[in-house]
């Protein structure tokens, strides 16, 4: 066992606030009537307001959580208690066998993951059929696609002051057409960019150039067959087609110490997104973890900020591959030691340049610097290095000052997501300490 887990990190699995109250008021030894653990989970029953108490299991390779109350969330508060007791009082856990109620449930997950490493068995699918499914989306997706360049022609023309005029409804309309023509991924850009012409001064440049993405992504399909196969997997997922995770399963990824070092959830109406970044330890290549829940589903927790897991990792087909797949993994989680990123600002706009010439589609990109400094000018926040160059702090960042304490004024070692104007912080590393946002 490791691992040792922080109350920041454990905290931040949280599903929401009340739940971190919550957590964090069962996190004392008198609650719970038992407390065990062994090298691979850690597992309590705490005192309920029904006859029998609460079971409340931890599988710490991932970590997973399980508990017999019957609260929807995840990891409920008694998860979290049972953690956060672990972290900052071991000594109150008993080294034990577990018993049948964990011992069947870690043997079940056991199966699970063997059962998701096996190559998946292939479907019986009628060729002829899967031929026609394709031509009838391809010809539904070109049908959208040709009517979207009349509309963009068209709003060109009557120019981006007459843009600024319409509602919101006006994207959402041309957005829904697309959805209708299975162009879903286009359909998102078109509805995103309905406020860009209220963000104030120098919209007509942030719309000019989202405008001129789309323009680029239709002359792309257009002369699809003709691109590099790696250039036409881009053109395609912008669109709205995506490879399958049974077909990256069956592919060799690449195997590093994988550095887990930032994660973002975002929600849209019931839909919640995902993004957890990866960073390899020797390759010094990063990774995407990209999730999507909908509703109550609950959101992967097995991936913890600050740890560090041996793993291979698929990565979807790209001109610059981000996005992949945890396909296998060795062993468990590990406390971040040390990270190793660009020596500087300059550097990472290098590579960063490099991968928008490869991909010119990437919105956002992931930037691991080492020594910089937090500071504020004006009212804004920014991030320089020792060379003097520095980067923008996303406005809607509110951790400034926070950022700022923790540095101390000194350098740091940052993570974050780079827009091409704006960086947002997700992470920091400084004397031994890892933060996240």
């Amino acid at each position: 066992m490791s691992t040792i887990w922080t109350q920041e990190q454990i905290l931040a699995l949280a599903p929401d606030s009340s739940s971190i109250k919550n957590g964090k008021s069962l996190a004392v030894r008198h609650k719970w009537l038992s407390l065990s653990y062994n090298e691979q989970a850690i597992w309590g029953e705490c005192k309920g307001s029904g006859k029998n108490p609460y079971r409340t299991q931890i599988d710490l390779t991932e970590p997973a959580f399980k508990c017999s109350c019957p609260s929807r969330k995840f990891p409920c508060k008694h998860g979290l208690g049972l953690f956060l007791i672990f972290a900052n009082a071991k000594d109150n856990f008993n080294p034990s066998s577990p018993p049948d109620w964990v011992s069947q449930w870690l043997e079940t997950r056991k199966q699970k993951q063997i059962n998701q490493q096996k190559a998946p068995a292939k479907k019986t699918v009628d060729p002829k059929a899967k031929v026609k499914r394709a031509e009838q989306r391809y010809n539904k997706v070109k049908a959208g696609m040709e009517d979207l360049e009349l509309w963009l022609r068209d709003l060109l023309r009557q120019g981006l002051a007459v843009a600024q005029t319409q509602p919101y409804s006006f994207w959402d309309t041309a957005a829904a057409r697309l959805v209708d023509a299975q162009a879903g991924g286009v359909a998102r850009l078109i509805r995103d960019m309905g406020s860009i012409p209220h963000t104030g001064t120098g919209w007509e440049g942030r719309l000019l150039h989202r405008l001129g993405n789309v323009y680029l992504l239709l002359e792309g399909f257009k002369r699809l067959e003709s691109l590099p196969i790696a250039l036409q997997a881009d053109i395609r997922n912008q669109i709205g087609w995506t490879q399958t995770q049974e077909e990256l399963f069956t592919k060799v990824g690449i195997e590093d110490e994988w550095l887990i070092l930032g994660q973002r959830v975002e929600e849209q109406d019931a839909l919640k997104s995902q993004r957890i970044w990866l960073w390899g330890k020797a390759t010094l290549k990063a990774a995407l973890i990209l999730n999507f829940v909908y509703g109550k589903q609950i959101l992967d927790t097995s991936l913890v900020p600050g740890t560090s897991i041996q793993a291979e990792l698929v990565f979807f087909d790209s001109a610059y591959p981000l996005r992949a797949i945890v396909k296998t993994r060795y062993d468990q989680p590990k406390q971040i030691q040390q990270i190793q990123g660009y020596s500087g600002i300059k550097a990472m706009m290098s590579v960063y340049a490099q991968a928008l010439s490869c991909n010119p589609w990437l919105e956002k990109f992931p930037v691991l610097l080492n020594g910089v400094i937090p500071l504020q000018q004006q009212g804004k926040w920014l991030i320089r290095d020792d060379a003097n160059h520095q980067l923008a702090v996303m406005p809607s960042f509110e951790q400034g000052w926070e950022l700022l304490a923790v540095s101390g004024g000194y350098p740091v070692d940052l993570f974050g997501e780079w827009n091409g104007e704006y960086l947002l912080p997700l992470s920091l590393w400084a004397e031994d300490t890892f933060l996240s946002f």
